[in-house]
Protein backbone atom coordinates (compact mmCIF):
# COMPACT_ATOMS: atom_id res chain seq x y z
CA UNK A 1 0.00 0.00 0.00
CA UNK A 2 1.27 3.56 -0.82
CA UNK A 3 2.81 5.32 2.42
CA UNK A 4 -0.05 8.60 1.78
CA UNK A 5 -2.79 6.11 1.26
CA UNK A 6 -1.88 4.41 4.21
CA UNK A 7 -1.76 7.84 6.38
CA UNK A 8 -4.71 8.53 4.95
CA UNK A 9 -6.33 5.17 6.29
CA UNK A 10 -4.54 5.89 9.65
CA UNK A 11 -6.11 9.57 9.49
CA UNK A 12 -9.79 8.33 8.61
CA UNK A 13 -9.38 5.56 11.55
CA UNK A 14 -8.89 8.21 14.17
CA UNK A 15 -12.00 10.54 12.84
CA UNK A 16 -14.00 7.10 12.79
CA UNK A 17 -12.26 6.33 16.68
CA UNK A 18 -13.33 9.87 17.76
CA UNK A 19 -16.65 8.91 15.80
CA UNK A 20 -17.06 6.31 18.77
CA UNK A 21 -15.88 7.82 21.22
CA UNK A 22 -19.24 10.94 20.63
CA UNK A 23 -21.07 7.24 20.27
CA UNK A 24 -19.59 5.90 23.40
CA UNK A 25 -20.89 9.21 25.94
CA UNK A 26 -24.07 6.85 25.90
CA UNK A 27 -22.95 4.59 28.71
CA UNK A 28 -21.62 7.80 30.96
CA UNK A 29 -24.83 9.91 30.74
CA UNK A 30 -27.98 10.46 28.30
CA UNK A 31 -27.35 13.96 26.99
CA UNK A 32 -24.15 15.80 26.91
CA UNK A 33 -23.21 19.23 28.27
CA UNK A 34 -24.79 21.93 26.05
CA UNK A 35 -21.88 24.43 26.45
CA UNK A 36 -19.11 22.28 25.45
CA UNK A 37 -21.28 20.60 22.48
CA UNK A 38 -21.58 24.05 21.16
CA UNK A 39 -17.90 25.09 21.51
CA UNK A 40 -16.77 21.84 20.21
CA UNK A 41 -19.05 22.42 17.10
CA UNK A 42 -17.72 26.07 16.73
CA UNK A 43 -14.41 25.25 17.08
CA UNK A 44 -14.79 22.48 14.30
CA UNK A 45 -16.28 24.62 11.73
CA UNK A 46 -14.25 27.23 12.15
CA UNK A 47 -10.64 24.95 11.24
CA UNK A 48 -12.53 23.67 8.63
CA UNK A 49 -13.71 26.61 7.29
CA UNK A 50 -10.10 27.59 7.17
CA UNK A 51 -8.55 24.14 6.27
CA UNK A 52 -10.94 24.89 3.22
CA UNK A 53 -9.48 27.95 1.63
CA UNK A 54 -5.54 27.01 2.95
CA UNK A 55 -5.04 23.81 2.74
CA UNK A 56 -7.54 23.11 0.04
CA UNK A 57 -8.66 25.91 -2.29
CA UNK A 58 -5.29 27.23 -2.37
CA UNK A 59 -3.23 24.58 -3.30
CA UNK A 60 -5.73 23.46 -6.00
CA UNK A 61 -5.67 27.28 -7.01
CA UNK A 62 -1.53 26.64 -7.35
CA UNK A 63 -1.50 22.94 -8.42
CA UNK A 64 -4.20 24.34 -11.62
CA UNK A 65 -1.85 26.93 -12.61
CA UNK A 66 1.19 24.86 -13.18
CA UNK A 67 -0.17 21.25 -14.50
CA UNK A 68 -3.48 22.16 -16.73
CA UNK A 69 -4.41 24.56 -19.48
CA UNK A 70 -7.89 25.36 -18.46
CA UNK A 71 -7.73 28.63 -16.16
CA UNK A 72 -7.05 27.58 -12.79
CA UNK A 73 -10.23 29.90 -11.76
CA UNK A 74 -12.47 27.72 -13.91
CA UNK A 75 -10.94 24.75 -12.26
CA UNK A 76 -11.13 25.35 -8.39
CA UNK A 77 -15.03 26.57 -9.53
CA UNK A 78 -16.26 23.41 -10.71
CA UNK A 79 -14.63 21.27 -8.34
CA UNK A 80 -16.10 23.46 -5.28
CA UNK A 81 -19.69 23.68 -6.59
CA UNK A 82 -19.75 19.96 -7.64
CA UNK A 83 -18.45 19.40 -4.38
CA UNK A 84 -20.63 21.40 -2.50
CA UNK A 85 -23.76 20.11 -4.71
CA UNK A 86 -22.52 16.54 -3.70
CA UNK A 87 -23.55 17.66 0.09
CA UNK A 88 -27.19 18.90 -1.04
CA UNK A 89 -27.75 15.82 -3.31
CA UNK A 90 -27.05 13.63 0.11
CA UNK A 91 -29.26 16.31 2.14
CA UNK A 92 -31.71 15.57 -0.48
CA UNK A 93 -31.98 12.19 -0.25
CA UNK A 94 -32.37 11.88 2.76
CA UNK A 95 -35.11 14.41 3.18
CA UNK A 96 -37.12 13.09 0.83
CA UNK A 97 -37.08 9.57 2.78
CA UNK A 98 -37.77 11.33 5.59
CA UNK A 99 -41.45 12.71 3.84
CA UNK A 100 -42.45 9.15 3.71
CA UNK A 101 -41.39 8.20 7.63
CA UNK A 102 -43.98 11.23 8.09
CA UNK A 103 -46.96 9.65 6.15
CA UNK A 104 -46.73 6.26 8.53
CA UNK A 105 -49.30 6.45 11.05
CA UNK A 106 -47.61 3.82 13.53
CA UNK A 107 -46.04 5.84 16.06
CA UNK A 108 -43.37 3.12 17.01
CA UNK A 109 -42.07 2.54 13.40
CA UNK A 110 -42.05 6.04 13.19
CA UNK A 111 -39.69 6.39 15.60
CA UNK A 112 -37.93 3.87 14.53
CA UNK A 113 -37.31 4.91 11.09
CA UNK A 114 -36.91 8.64 11.55
CA UNK A 115 -33.82 6.98 13.61
CA UNK A 116 -32.31 4.90 10.66
CA UNK A 117 -33.24 8.39 9.28
CA UNK A 118 -30.35 10.75 11.43
CA UNK A 119 -27.92 7.21 11.10
CA UNK A 120 -27.97 7.64 7.33
CA UNK A 121 -27.99 11.30 6.78
CA UNK A 122 -24.75 11.54 9.17
CA UNK A 123 -23.81 8.32 7.49
CA UNK A 124 -23.76 10.31 4.16
CA UNK A 125 -22.05 13.66 5.39
CA UNK A 126 -19.06 11.01 6.89
CA UNK A 127 -18.47 10.74 2.99
CA UNK A 128 -17.58 13.76 1.23
CA UNK A 129 -15.27 14.29 4.97
CA UNK A 130 -13.35 11.25 3.98
CA UNK A 131 -12.48 12.07 1.03
CA UNK A 132 -11.53 15.63 2.13
CA UNK A 133 -8.81 13.66 3.76
CA UNK A 134 -8.16 11.38 1.85
CA UNK A 135 -7.16 13.55 -0.93
CA UNK A 136 -5.08 16.13 1.44
CA UNK A 137 -3.10 13.02 2.90
CA UNK A 138 -3.00 11.95 -1.56
CA UNK A 139 -1.91 15.49 -2.40
CA UNK A 140 1.82 14.67 -0.31
CA UNK A 141 2.13 11.83 -3.05
CA UNK A 142 2.35 13.97 -6.41
CA UNK A 143 5.33 16.36 -6.04
CA UNK A 144 3.46 18.40 -3.14
CA UNK A 145 4.88 17.03 -0.11
CA UNK A 146 6.41 19.58 2.31
CA UNK A 147 5.74 20.25 6.40
CA UNK A 148 2.65 22.62 5.49
CA UNK A 149 0.87 20.29 3.27
CA UNK A 150 1.49 17.49 6.00
CA UNK A 151 0.03 19.50 8.68
CA UNK A 152 -2.73 20.80 6.26
CA UNK A 153 -3.87 17.08 6.22
CA UNK A 154 -3.36 16.70 9.77
CA UNK A 155 -5.38 19.45 10.53
CA UNK A 156 -8.40 18.58 8.53
CA UNK A 157 -8.45 15.22 9.85
CA UNK A 158 -8.43 16.41 13.45
CA UNK A 159 -10.87 19.36 12.17
CA UNK A 160 -13.00 16.54 11.14
CA UNK A 161 -12.79 14.67 14.19
CA UNK A 162 -13.61 16.89 16.45
CA UNK A 163 -17.09 17.86 14.95
CA UNK A 164 -17.64 13.70 14.48
CA UNK A 165 -17.62 13.70 18.57
CA UNK A 166 -21.07 15.08 18.61
CA UNK A 167 -21.74 13.55 15.27
CA UNK A 168 -21.26 10.11 17.21
CA UNK A 169 -23.44 11.10 20.04
CA UNK A 170 -25.93 12.64 18.15
CA UNK A 171 -26.47 9.24 16.51
CA UNK A 172 -26.27 7.40 20.41
CA UNK A 173 -28.15 9.48 22.99
CA UNK A 174 -31.78 9.21 20.39
CA UNK A 175 -31.42 5.72 20.52
CA UNK A 176 -30.56 5.29 23.98
CA UNK A 177 -33.79 7.58 24.95
CA UNK A 178 -36.21 5.38 22.57
CA UNK A 179 -35.30 2.30 24.54
CA UNK A 180 -32.08 0.49 23.25
CA UNK A 181 -29.80 -0.74 25.28
CA UNK A 182 -26.38 1.27 25.96
CA UNK A 183 -24.11 -1.25 24.18
CA UNK A 184 -26.82 -1.60 20.98
CA UNK A 185 -26.94 2.62 21.27
CA UNK A 186 -23.25 2.50 20.84
CA UNK A 187 -22.75 0.14 18.28
CA UNK A 188 -25.31 2.00 15.45
CA UNK A 189 -23.33 5.75 16.79
CA UNK A 190 -20.13 4.30 15.70
CA UNK A 191 -21.17 2.94 12.63
CA UNK A 192 -22.11 6.00 11.23
CA UNK A 193 -18.26 6.80 10.89
CA UNK A 194 -17.25 3.37 9.07
CA UNK A 195 -17.30 4.65 5.62
CA UNK A 196 -15.08 7.56 6.46
CA UNK A 197 -11.84 5.41 6.21
CA UNK A 198 -13.57 3.67 2.92
CA UNK A 199 -14.14 6.85 1.51
CA UNK A 200 -10.75 8.29 2.64
CA UNK A 201 -8.30 5.08 0.83
CA UNK A 202 -10.76 5.81 -2.28
CA UNK A 203 -9.67 9.43 -2.27
CA UNK A 204 -6.47 9.21 -1.59
CA UNK A 205 -6.21 6.76 -4.27
CA UNK A 206 -7.75 8.93 -7.20
CA UNK A 207 -5.41 11.53 -6.41
CA UNK A 208 -2.53 9.35 -6.65
CA UNK A 209 -3.49 7.72 -9.76
CA UNK A 210 -5.34 9.90 -11.51
CA UNK A 211 -3.20 13.38 -11.12
CA UNK A 212 -4.94 15.66 -13.48
CA UNK A 213 -8.12 15.73 -11.17
CA UNK A 214 -5.96 16.60 -8.16
CA UNK A 215 -7.06 19.87 -8.16
CA UNK A 216 -10.88 19.58 -8.53
CA UNK A 217 -10.41 16.67 -6.26
CA UNK A 218 -9.57 19.68 -3.35
CA UNK A 219 -11.54 22.07 -4.72
CA UNK A 220 -14.65 19.27 -4.17
CA UNK A 221 -13.49 18.64 -0.72
CA UNK A 222 -13.66 22.60 -0.13
CA UNK A 223 -17.09 22.26 -1.10
CA UNK A 224 -18.42 20.08 0.40
CA UNK A 225 -16.60 20.97 3.95
CA UNK A 226 -17.99 24.66 3.25
CA UNK A 227 -21.67 23.23 3.63
CA UNK A 228 -21.38 21.03 5.87
CA UNK A 229 -19.90 23.99 8.46
CA UNK A 230 -22.50 26.83 7.01
CA UNK A 231 -25.09 24.67 7.03
CA UNK A 232 -24.30 21.87 10.01
CA UNK A 233 -22.32 22.89 12.64
CA UNK A 234 -22.50 26.34 12.24
CA UNK A 235 -26.68 26.93 13.18
CA UNK A 236 -26.24 23.74 15.20
CA UNK A 237 -23.73 25.59 17.63
CA UNK A 238 -25.72 28.95 17.60
CA UNK A 239 -28.52 27.36 19.26
CA UNK A 240 -28.29 28.75 22.58
CA UNK A 241 -27.13 31.73 20.97
CA UNK A 242 -30.43 34.04 23.17
CA UNK A 243 -28.41 32.97 27.08
CA UNK A 244 -24.64 32.63 25.70
CA UNK A 245 -24.48 35.01 22.52
CA UNK A 246 -21.05 34.91 22.21
CA UNK A 247 -20.01 31.20 23.51
CA UNK A 248 -20.23 29.50 20.50
CA UNK A 249 -19.29 32.15 18.13
CA UNK A 250 -15.61 32.54 20.04
CA UNK A 251 -15.43 28.75 19.16
CA UNK A 252 -15.70 29.26 15.88
CA UNK A 253 -13.40 32.67 15.47
CA UNK A 254 -10.68 30.10 17.79
CA UNK A 255 -10.64 27.51 15.47
CA UNK A 256 -10.44 29.75 12.17
CA UNK A 257 -7.40 31.90 14.10
CA UNK A 258 -5.72 28.04 15.37
CA UNK A 259 -6.08 26.78 11.26
CA UNK A 260 -4.82 29.95 9.98
CA UNK A 261 -2.12 30.44 12.11
CA UNK A 262 -0.59 27.05 12.17
CA UNK A 263 -0.84 27.50 7.58
CA UNK A 264 1.24 31.10 8.33
CA UNK A 265 3.61 29.32 10.34
CA UNK A 266 4.22 26.74 8.61
CA UNK A 267 3.92 28.63 4.82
Amino acid sequence: MDYVVLMALLATLGTWFVTALGAATVVLFRSPNPKVMNLMLGFASGVMIAASFWSLLQPAIERAEESLAIPAYFVVTVGFLFGAFFMWASDKVVSLTRRGVDDIDEAPNKRFRRIMMLILSITLHNIPEGLAVGVAFGVLKNGMWSTESLMGAITIAIGIGLQNFPEGAAVSLPLRREGFSAKKSFLYGQASGMVEPIAGVFGALLVVYVETILPYALAFAAGAMILVAVHELIPECQKNQETQPYFATMGIVLGFATMMLLDVMLG
